[in-house]
């Protein structure tokens, strides 16, 4: 039998393929909103082309040329922006529960969580699946910590044993190595340097980035000298010298996860209503009120946060917990820190997918999948106004927005 040239193959799959599509793919355009780009540009009048889960256009509505037979769709007087990224949270350990997180967290315009290091490893196939209506999932695996009762983590006493842990990690194919390099006030042994060092060589070996979860400023130090990727808390125990700042200033490839804690003051979290139970509200008002000391500890990371932002360090979001609604109060707490509502949609969009790895997200762009958000409201005016949703799109399918998951 005479063999088929590969060209030829291939304009015989293209053929085929063709047969098989519809023969009136109808895409979607997006037409007249602001279009805020996760990279730091702004079109005032833009339209987005849509065409099933992917971008296809995204720019001013005098440059982008919609296709015959598209779906055209008035957004006039609205803002869109991409989808959330959350770098730093703890899912639920069971399938069923870990759906209902996922599919809440696209309720509320987060496209993509990760799972830092608590996770039950039975779900980590879970990464690979395409739930529908559901953010997708990223899993840090195990995270490593010296022994601490109850904790699903590697527990090591040793350089050696740290190796061992990256290694298994390596062997789930987790994106992100956690480390927690903190006493917990005392209460269990910290991970020494020396341990460190250990991890984030055989990590950086297997092409694995390491993150830390720290509480004290000597060890932010020790841990940057020792080639760490990513800080999954800021500094906690006292505002940052300028050695610090100067380390992070002479490291442009770490990322912060700044987490800030609760601010300790009342705020108004009416908007979070219609999303939640009233029993589940009424739980959350009940822990609502001023606590001077928790503002306290809050001020020391928020000072310590705008540091690192006029220093240029790269800033993402993240809640920790499993809040799905989080990233809103985080961000809000972001700007209240010092930092620029721009600032903090580029942390929470753009840079989380990069420092996460995903490609196709963040930005609102061709090629890009169709993950965004329609706003009634400018957050660039107002960074609260990301809680005035209209509607999100995930993968190119409005999310159900009529109740919540």
């Amino acid at each position: 039998m005479r063999p088929i040239h590969a060209a030829a193959a291939a304009a015989i799959t293209l053929v085929i393929a063709g047969l098989a599509a519809p023969a009136h793919a109808q895409g979607t355009a997006y037409e007249g909103a602001r279009l805020i780009m996760g990279d730091g540009r702004v079109i005032e009048n833009g339209t987005l082309v849509v065409e099933g889960s992917r971008i296809t256009q995204a720019g001013a509505a005098a440059d982008v040329k919609v296709p015959a037979g598209t779906k055209r769709v008035s957004v006039t007087g609205k803002t869109v922006m991409p989808m959330m990224i959350d770098t730093h949270v703890h899912l639920s350990g069971k399938r069923e529960t870990m759906i209902r997180d996922l599919k809440q967290r696209a309720y509320w315009g987060v496209s993509a969580a990760m799972s830092m290091g608590t996770d039950n490893i039975e779900l980590l196939p879970m990464r690979d699946e395409v739930i529908p209506g559901a953010a997708r999932f990223l899993s840090a695996g195990r995270g490593i910590t010296r022994p601490e009762p109850l904790r699903p983590t590697h527990q090591i006493n040793s350089d050696d044993e740290g190796r061992k842990a990256v290694q298994a990690n390596a062997a789930l194919k987790v994106q992100i190595i956690k480390i927690w390099v903190d006493d917990r006030n005392g209460k269990v042994p910290k991970i020494t340097p020396s341990q460190y060092a250990a991890i984030i060589d055989e990590a950086h070996k297997l092409k694995i980035q390491v993150t830390a979860h720290i509480f004290e400023m000597e060890d932010a130090k020790g841990l940057m000298r020792a080639g760490l990727d990513s800080f999954a808390h800021g500094v906690r125990d006292k505002d940052v010298d300028d050695e610090t700042v100067a380390m992070f200033k002479q490291r442009p490839h770490l990322y912060l996860i700044p987490n800030l804690p609760d601010r300790g003051v009342k705020v108004d979290r009416s908007w979070l209503q219609p999303g939640m139970s009233a029993e589940e509200f009424a739980k959350l008002e009940a822990e609502n009120t001023d606590r001077p000391k928790v503002n306290a500890f809050h001020g020391i990371q928020a000072r310590n946060l705008a540091k690192m932002n006029t220093a240029g360090v790269r800033i993402t979001m993240g809640t920790d917990g499993n809040r799905p609604w989080g990233p809103h109060e985080e961000m809000e707490d972001m700007v209240l820190a010092g930092m620029t509502p721009a600032q903090v949609i580029v942390a929470a969009t753009r840079n989380g997918a990069a420092y996460l790895q995903i490609a196709d997200a963040g930005t609102l762009e061709a090629g890009k999948s169709a993950d965004f958000i329609v706003l009634d409201a400018n957050p660039l005016d107002n960074i609260t106004n990301t809680r005035r949703i209209s509607q999100v799109v995930l993968r190119g399918a409005a999310v159900d927005r009529t109740q919540a998951p």
